[in-house]
């Protein structure tokens, strides 16, 4: 049984689309993503350097296509898919529930409204590796941040403020790593709630359909079964906590043997080889990862 998965905001890498921009199929839409964001993708994805890439507003529209375009690319069809993050929009499209151009002018508004709750308050995240849940849990707490990413497989992801980050690194949960993370804001907590109006209006606005395949949520890691109570929750998961370990948990009892991770994979594989280990996964980090994926695919059909 096999299982989609769409990485979150912090995965990007500068030039991580350059191998696939050689492929005609995936160069034209993403060429034709970038028309429906506004956004150079192209450049993005390709020459703009991590600082650039960084930035929330580009961040967010740039994972969304490239996971859009390379499921499209694989042309596979999974049991089940789901997404971490700004990743579940891309899910959200793979399931059928958005259009492409849907997708992206959905994720422009939450990129938009992201980006500037985060300009107005200096914020970050950092993930925090090892020790005991309680331990971590406890210590998050401790230094005034929030568990903002659970993500299973001995990993946490505080949010808050920079002084709330920094006090977390200096006493950070026993037996554990405190790490910054490439991210510009406190996302998936009240620090965000300014950009909920605008994503909910357009939310609203937009047609949905239900998925085509079963489609796991952030909030609780359930399969949802119709595409306006996913996309409502999409808007309410800005302000709250992702449940990755909770979607990792349905997999688990789902009975996925395999998992393959889009482009830019890489961080949810790593999550998953200590979190599911009797489940195999596969990456695709790059254009030559392809045919492999599509034989890892065919074995868990």
């Amino acid at each position: 049984m096999l299982a989609i998965t769409c990485p979150g905001q912090g995965a990007q890498k500068t030039g991580f689309l350059s191998s696939f921009l050689e492929l005609d199929t995936f160069s034209a839409q993403i060429d034709e993503l970038s028309t429906a964001s506004g956004i150079d993708l192209r450049q993005h994805g390709t020459e703009s350097d991590d600082e650039t890439i960084k930035d929330t507003a580009v961040a967010q529209p740039l994972l969304v296509a490239s996971a859009i375009a390379c499921a499209a690319e694989l042309g596979v069809t999974p049991a089940v898919v789901a997404g971490h993050s700004v990743g579940e929009i891309a899910a959200a499209q793979i399931a059928g529930i958005f259009t492409p151009a849907d997708a992206m002018a959905f994720v422009k508004v939450r990129a938009d409204g992201m980006a500037a709750a985060a300009a107005s308050t200096p914020t970050g995240m950092s993930a925090v590796v090892g020790g005991q849940p309680e331990d971590v849990l406890a210590a998050i707490e401790a230094a005034g941040a929030s568990p903002a990413n659970v993500n299973g497989g001995g990993q946490t992801v505080a949010a808050g403020s920079l002084e709330a980050l920094e006090a977390l690194a200096e006493n950070p949960p026993e037996r554990a790593r405190v790490i910054s993370l490439p991210v510009a804001g406190a996302f998936h907590t009240e620090f965000m709630a300014a950009a909920t109006d605008d994503l909910a209006a357009a939310a609203s606005a937009m047609e949905v359909s239900d998925p085509s395949v079963s489609i796991l949520s952030n909030s609780d890691g359930t399969a949802v079964e119709t595409g306006r109570e996913y996309v409502d929750r999409l808007v309410k998961q800005v302000t709250n906590p992702v449940r990755w370990d909770l979607c990792q948990d349905s997999l688990l009892s789902d009975g996925v043997t395999g998992m393959i991770e889009l482009v830019p994979g890489g961080t949810l594989t790593g999550i998953a080889r200590r979190a599911m280990k009797r489940v195999e996964t596969f990456a695709i980090k790059s254009a030559a990862d392809l045919d492999g994926a599509r034989e890892f695919a065919a074995a868990h059909a």
